[in-house]
């Protein structure tokens, strides 16, 4: 029996359609990676991290033309040196990103670029650049089919190809032209807040010393979504050279702080060993003290822990960071009654800050006394309320409630952190509970279906993307 002669043509047909689509996948992948899984990664918070971080942007955001109090500062806990924004006008910096600059004005300086993207609403604009690249990479599919079914195979390919070459090209070359705006924008800005550039080209050197030795080449960016840091140091260069803040001596006072969080962000992120490696003995700076105190911590050695932090807190009695970190190491060796006095001052310094508050509120909570609950309450209802989006307060609101006898109002507590860590499957049972022990169309009952609804709708676009 002879086959057919159509056979082999939709064979080939297939195969080359197969392979176009496979091509096509891997170019909407790339595009997707460049949009950073913010939901994937882990995000630390500090209060004191949070406050600097609020400071030091908070003169390029005067200066530009957004609100200062819709920018936000947050910290991934990742090696890896990068910064971008997502989410409206929010800024995430890389842990290892503060770990490789020497000073507060390097990290101002991308501060200021990322900036840029916000002003000049990169975000929103993403879809212009990729909706672009896979208009051609769908065309070529097209082009590309009609080619394999008239029989023409090779040229079929070639021109799928050449498609998807001249939509990752057309791609990459929009990032680039959105990476050199938001430099230029950032130079303003800086320049505006009267900041030298000194510290934005010392970062764009790091970045190149790292090209080099990740064996990046150096003669052009064609193949990259960003200028080559050698390229962005030319560009920039002069124009920071000639700005009137050039020789401006930096904020000594945001340089004292960011020297005592990187200190710490290293002593609560790295491996203990590290750390006292940097940070030896014989270093008696306060930075040095600090990130020990936060390694003896780690290394559950609570002792030499605690005597760091105590001769931090003879220099600087009333420092609120210093009697958290004390606090915070006696209430988890163990012994959370010492830690009140502690965290009850570091409390009132800082206004009720409710990243502190919330662990103030464990801690009355893990006194296991029941004067406390009251004050407990108090304490975590006031820190949900400065900030909603702190699970581990509202998992600790749930426990006081559920201490008092306040079923519902715990389940309510306890959906609203379940909410908060994607734990939809929780939040829906959680919620479903409150509703059926709180009366109905209060404000609880009302909070506890909005609970539910989110959560379901959640649920179910997360199951349609497996």
């Amino acid at each position: 029996m002879q086959h057919s002669p159509r056979l082999p043509l939709a064979s080939s047909i297939k195969s080359g359609l197969t392979r176009a689509l496979r091509l096509t996948v891997m170019f909407l992948a790339v595009l997707a990676i460049t949009v950073q899984p913010v939901a994937a990664q882990s995000i630390l918070r500090d209060a004191e991290t949070e406050a600097l971080f609020s400071d030091m942007v908070a003169p390029l955001v005067a200066v530009s033309e957004l609100d200062a109090k819709d920018v936000e500062v947050i910290l991934i806990n990742s090696d890896q040196i990068n910064a971008f924004v997502a989410g409206g006008q929010r800024m995430f910096f890389y842990s290892g990103t503060l770990a490789a600059a020497d000073s507060a004005v390097e990290i101002q300086g991308v501060m200021a670029h990322e900036l840029g993207h916000i002003t000049g609403g990169h975000i929103i604009r993403f879809d212009e650049g990729a909706g672009a690249a896979t208009g051609i990479t769908i065309l070529s599919l097209i082009l590309g089919a009609a080619a394999i079914a008239a029989g023409a195979g090779d040229a079929g390919m070639g021109i799928l190809a050449a498609g998807q070459q001249a939509a990752m090209g057309k791609f990459l070359a929009f990032s680039r032209v959105q990476e050199r705006s938001a430099d230029s924008a950032g130079a303003r800005y800086l320049s505006a807040a009267g900041i030298t550039g000194r510290g934005s080209i010392d970062f764009f050197k790091k970045l190149q010393n790292y090209e080099f030795r990740l064996g990046i080449p150096q003669e052009d960016s064609y193949a990259r979504t960003h200028p080559l840091s050698g390229e962005r140091v030319t560009l920039l260069r002069d124009v920071y050279q000639a700005d009137p803040a050039w020789d401006k001596p930096p904020d000594a006072e945001i340089e004292r702080r960011f020297q005592r969080v990187k200190a710490k962000l290293l002593g609560f992120t790295a491996d203990p060993v590290t750390t006292l490696r940097k940070y030896p003995e014989s270093d008696q700076s306060v930075p040095a003290r600090y990130a020990r105190a936060y390694a003896w911590h780690k290394s559950a050695y609570p002792d030499r822990a605690l005597y760091e932090v105590s001769n931090l807190l003879e220099e600087s009695p009333d420092d609120p960071y210093f009697l958290e970190l004390q606090g915070q190491i006696l209430l988890e060796s163990g012994n959370p009654d010492g830690a009140l006095e502690s965290l009850r001052k570091a409390v009132a310094l800082t206004n009720n800050q409710p990243l502190i508050a919330s662990l103030f509120g464990h801690a009355l909570i893990a006194t296991e006394d029941q004067q406390y609950h009251d004050e407990a309450t108090q304490v975590l209802k006031a820190a949900v309320v400065k900030d909603n989006r702190n699970p581990f307060a509202w998992y600790q609101l749930g426990v006081v409630y559920s201490q008092q006898g306040d079923i519902a109002r715990a389940q309510l507590a306890t959906a609203e952190s379940a909410l908060l860590q994607r734990n939809y499957g929780g939040a829906i049972r959680s919620s479903q509970i409150a509703m059926a022990g709180i009366d109905p169309n209060t404000p609880d009952w009302i909070r506890a279906q909005d609970i539910s609804f989110i959560a379901k709708a959640e649920f179910e676009r997360a199951n349609k993307r497996r």
